[in-house]
């Protein structure tokens, strides 16, 4: 995604060069090139921020169940089997 930035970036700068005057390319630069490469990298980094974090809660609720499954009325299996041996 970086090279497509870049690239973008690039292009951008071209067509800035090829204005007529100084506060045009500047406009032009920023308008075209800055903004929009920033809120693209913006957005990217909080749909990254938010997939992570349901991956973390999906594992947490996975290891909770797990535990649950273990051991669903909260006491100790172990313990029980012993007195039926007794």
């Amino acid at each position: 995604m970086h090279i497509v930035i870049i690239a973008w970036l690039f292009v951008v700068l071209m067509m800035a060069i090829t204005e007529k005057s100084v506060v045009g390319g500047v406009l032009t630069f920023v308008l075209y090139g800055l903004a929009p490469c920033a809120l693209l990298l913006w957005l990217v980094a909080t749909q990254r921020k938010a997939l992570r974090q349901h991956r973390e809660r999906k594992a947490a609720a996975q290891s909770v169940g797990h535990q649950q499954a273990e051991n669903p009325d909260g006491k100790n299996a172990h313990a029980d089997q012993q007195d039926l041996q007794q």
